[in-house]
C-alpha cells in the first residue's frame, strides 16, 4: 500500500543507520514515540454539551450547532463534513462510516451501519488472484453519506444541507492547514501524482501537499458538498454524481455500477456487548472488527489486572496475548455477517472463551495467527458528541488507506475509499471478495454503559481510537485506564500504549520503560528488533498517532459531561 511503501524506505534509511553505527562499535535504539505526553491539555468539563474530533475546526463547527440548537447527532453530522475538508486524507463523502447513539428520547443504545458493498464487478477471477490495496480495482461504494443522511432523518433536528454548510464554506473559502495534517498529508503526497484527479485536487501546483499554515481550499468539493445540499444524498446513490463515479471507475478497471449506487443504503444495527465490572462495554456487529475487543475484555475479567499495575511487563503481557487469540478468530470467522458461518455472539459464549482463555499463558508470549496484511492499514477519524439533552454519540468515518485508493473523479473534490483492500482472496471465508459483499472493517465506534440503582443501562462513556487493527487493542487500553486504574478520559487517552502486529512484534511507545520492555522480551515478546517489523517504522514525533491511534472519549457526569482529545494529533473537545 502507500503507506507501505513510505515506510519500506524509511526501514532501508534506519537500516543504514544501524549498520553505521554497528561498524563505530555503538549500541542503537529506535525511538518510537515522544518520551511523554508532558504537553497534553486538562480534560474538558462541560455543563452542557461538548464536541471532541480530531481536528479544531470541525469541533467548533460541531460546537456551533449545539450552540444554535441542534442535538448532538446535527452536530456529529456537521462535524464529520468539516473533516473531509481539513483531513481529506482520512475521511470524506468517498469513504464509509459507523455510529453507536444514545437516544435520550427512546432511553436506549442503536447502532448504524454505513458501509458500502463491493461492486457487482467485483470477483476473485476479476481480480486476478490477489485484493488491490489502492487504485480502481480497489474501490468499493462509499457509504458515509447515506448514513449521515439516516442520522439525520431518524434523530437529527437539521436538515443534510445544513449539515453541510460549514464544511461548503470551509472548502470554498479555504482553511490554514495544521501541523499534524500537514505532516501526514506529505507522508502520501508522492503517492497523488499518478491520478490526475488526485493531483489536482491535493498538491499545490500539482507537485506538493500543503505546509503547515499554508491556507488551502478545495473549490471542487464545495461544489459537490452544494449540489448534495441541493438534491440529497439521492444525487450520490442513483443520481448523476453515483453515475460519473461508476463510468469513471470502470474506465480505470473498477467495478463499480450504476446499479450498485442505486440499491445501496445505510442499515440500522442492534450493538453487542459484554459487560466488565459495573460496565458495559458495547461495538458494532460485524462487518466490523468491534466484536474483537469485546472477546477481549471477556478472556481478561477472570485476572486481576489491576494488581498487576499499569503497564507493568505482567500486565502488558496479558493484553497483548488476549488481542492475539481475539484477532486470530476475527481473521478466521468475520466479515459480511451475511456470509458468517456463525452468529457473532458466539465468539462471546462462556464455553468458548474459557477454552479459548486455555492458550493463555502468564509466562510466555505464543505465535499466533494475526490478519492479513491487507487488514494492516487505515486512515479514519473518529468523533463523540454528547448534548444538553442527554443525547450521546460514537462516530467514525474513514477512507481506509491514506487518500483511499488515490483516485478522485475530476470534478469531485474527494477520495474514493479502498475498502476492498480488507477482503481475504481466500475461498471460502466470511471475508472472501465476491460481487456486492460488504468487506471487512477496521473502523469501530466504541460505547459504554453503567449499571444503574434501578438495574437499567445508563449511558456512560462515547469513545474511540483510529488506526486500523489498532482500534480494538486500543479500545481495550483506554477503557481499563478508566475503568482499574482511575484515570480520566483525557489521562486514559494519553496514556503509553502499545500495539501488536501479527507473531511476536509489539511496538511500545518509549515512555514504556525499557526495564518493561526487557522483561517482555524475555517473555517472548519481540520488542527489540522493530527494523525487522517495516509496517512498524514511521518517522517519529508527531506521526506518531499513525501507529498508536488518536481518541476522542466523552464521559458522562452528574454535572454534565467530561472530554478529551487525544495529544497524539491536532484535535480539540470544545465545550459550552
Amino acid at each position: 500500500m502507500k503507506a507501505r511503501r513510505l515506510l519500506a524506505w524509511t526501514a532501508l534509511l534506519l537500516v543504514g543507520t544501524v549498520l553505521l553505527a554497528a561498524v563505530a562499535g555503538l549500541t542503537f535504539r529506535v525511538a518510537l514515540g515522544p518520551p511523554v505526553h508532558s504537553t497534553a491539555p486538562d480534560a474538558v468539563y462541560a455543563p452542557h454539551g461538548v464536541v471532541a474530533t480530531s481536528q479544531p475546526l470541525a469541533s467548533q463547527a460541531g460546537l456551533q450547532v449545539l450552540q444554535r440548537g441542534g442535538n448532538a447527532i446535527d452536530a456529529a453530522v456537521t462535524a464529520a463534513a468539516v473533516l473531509n475538508v481539513v483531513e481529506p486524507y482520512m475521511t470524506g463523502l468517498g469513504g464509509d462510516m459507523f455510529a453507536i447513539l444514545w437516544s435520550e428520547r427512546e432511553q436506549r443504545l442503536v447502532g448504524i451501519n454505513g458501509s458500502g458493498r463491493a461492486g457487482a464487478l467485483m470477483t476473485r477471477d476479476a481480480l486476478g488472484g490477489s485484493v488491490r490495496d489502492t487504485g480502481a480495482k480497489s474501490i468499493t461504494i462509499p457509504g458515509a453519506l447515506s448514513g449521515w443522511a439516516a442520522l439525520l432523518e431518524k434523530y437529527g433536528t437539521i436538515t443534510l444541507a445544513e449539515a453541510l454548510r460549514p464544511a461548503v464554506v470551509l472548502a470554498k473559502e479555504g482553511f490554514p492547514v495544521s501541523k499534524t495534517t500537514a505532516s501526514e498529508w506529505a507522508l502520501f503526497a508522492n503517492d497523488l501524482k499518478s491520478d490526475p484527479g488526485a493531483r489536482d485536487t491535493y498538491l499545490i501546483d500539482g507537485k506538493r501537499a500543503p505546509q503547515t499554515g499554508e491556507w488551502f481550499s478545495n473549490p471542487d468539493l464545495a461544489r459537490t458538498m452544494q449540489a448534495i445540499a441541493d438534491e440529497g444524498s439521492d444525487l450520490l446513490y442513483g443520481g448523476a454524481l453515483g453515475q460519473s463515479i461508476a463510468e469513471h471507475v470502470q474506465e480505470l478497471g473498477g467495478f463499480l455500477t450504476t446499479e450498485d449506487f442505486a440499491t445501496h443504503s445505510a442499515e440500522w444495527v442492534e450493538p453487542l456487548s459484554v459487560s466488565f465490572k459495573n460496565y458495559r462495554l458495547w461495538e458494532l456487529p460485524p462487518n466490523g472488527q468491534g466484536i474483537a475487543a469485546l472477546e477481549m475484555l471477556r478472556l481478561l475479567e477472570s485476572y486481576d489486572l489491576a494488581s498487576m499495575g499499569h503497564n507493568s511487563a505482567i500486565y502488558l503481557h496479558h493484553l497483548i496475548e488476549a488481542k492475539k487469540l481475539a484477532y486470530a478468530d476475527l481473521e478466521h470467522f468475520v466479515g459480511d455477517p451475511e456470509f458468517m458461518a456463525i452468529e457473532p455472539e458466539r465468539l462471546l459464549a462462556d464455553d468458548f472463551i474459557t477454552k479459548r482463555r486455555t492458550h493463555l499463558s502468564p509466562e510466555r508470549a505464543l505465535r499466533h495467527a494475526t490478519p492479513d496484511r491487507s487488514l494492516t492499514d487505515s486512515e479514519t477519524t473518529y468523533l463523540a458528541v454528547a448534548d444538553e439533552e442527554g443525547n450521546m454519540i460514537s462516530f467514525i468515518n474513514s477512507l481506509a488507506g491514506p487518500f483511499g485508493s488515490g483516485v478522485v473523479v475530476p470534478g469531485t473534490g474527494f477520495a474514493l475509499q479502498n475498502r476492498a483492500a480488507g477482503f481475504s482472496i481466500k475461498e471460502g471465508r466470511a471475508n472472501t471478495v465476491g460481487p456486492r459483499r460488504r468487506p471487512f472493517h477496521t473502523i469501530i465506534p466504541g460505547f459504554v454503559t453503567r449499571t444503574g440503582a434501578d438495574g437499567k443501562q445508563q449511558p456512560w462513556l462515547s469513545f474511540g481510537i483510529v488506526g486500523g487493527p489498532q482500534q480494538p487493542q486500543a479500545h481495550v487500553q483506554v477503557l481499563l485506564n478508566i475503568l482499574l486504574f482511575d484515570m480520566d478520559v483525557q489521562q486514559a487517552l494519553d496514556a503509553p500504549r502499545f500495539r501488536h502486529w501479527r507473531a511476536s512484534s509489539v511496538t511500545f511507545e518509549t515512555s514504556i520503560p525499557e526495564s518493561t520492555i526487557d522483561e517482555l522480551h524475555s517473555m517472548g515478546h519481540r520488542t527489540k528488533d522493530p527494523l525487522m517489523e517495516v509496517g512498524s517504522i514511521l518517522l517519529a514525533g508527531e506521526n506518531m498517532g499513525l501507529i498508536f491511534g488518536g481518541g476522542q472519549a466523552i464521559m458522562r457526569h452528574d454535572q454534565g459531561y467530561i472530554a478529551g482529545s487525544d495529544s497524539r494529533r491536532d484535535g480539540l473537545a470544545a465545550a459550552h
